[in-house]
């Protein structure tokens, strides 16, 4: 369970539909992710059958909402590009870059990961009938209304520490 972890905005969202145009507005902003070599190795599946977001909220406990977006998109690296231990770690700055994006946005989003735990990648991957070549990494449900959360985020000030 250490391996999953959520972000999540403290905002209200309305629940309105989410134009085309700001889904890809989202992953523009994720993929000024540096990548290794620049050669981005990850692909994202966006997310609007019902079934199959209902399945995906399956996947972990920390992802019920997913049933409930209208949309979401799921980030996946491919397992075979040149620098690999890089493709992780940038798909994390990625998924960053698309939390940052809706909030700025106002749509309401959640990063649900799913990484390193092969049984909730394999799960991932069958839903959406992902080739062989990649690796399911994390889910980002966005654009539903949302109650107010208890804000679940890596920063704490607690563990910041000046050294003079």
């Amino acid at each position: 369970m250490n391996n999953i972890f959520t972000r999540v905005s403290i905002r209200k969202y309305q629940d309105r539909p989410v134009e085309k145009e700001k889904t890809e507005a989202l992953l523009r902003a994720a993929m000024q992710a540096p990548s290794a070599g620049n050669q981005q190795p990850w692909e994202f599946y966006v997310v609007t059958n019902k079934e199959k977001l209902a399945a995906l909220s399956e996947v972990s406990p920390y992802a019920g909402m997913t049933k409930y977006a209208p949309i979401a998109i799921v980030a996946a690296y491919r397992k075979k590009c040149a620098m690999p231990q890089y493709a992780q770690i940038d798909l994390s700055i990625a998924m960053e870059n698309l939390w940052l994006e809706t909030d700025a946005q106002g749509l309401g989003g959640v990063w649900l990961g799913i990484a390193p735990l092969e049984e909730r990648m394999q799960a991932v991957e069958k839903i959406l009938d992902m080739p062989d070549s990649l690796r399911a990494f994390a889910i980002f449900p966005y654009g539903y209304p949302a109650e107010e959360r208890k804000q679940q985020d890596r920063f704490d000030e607690s563990r910041i520490h000046y050294a003079e």
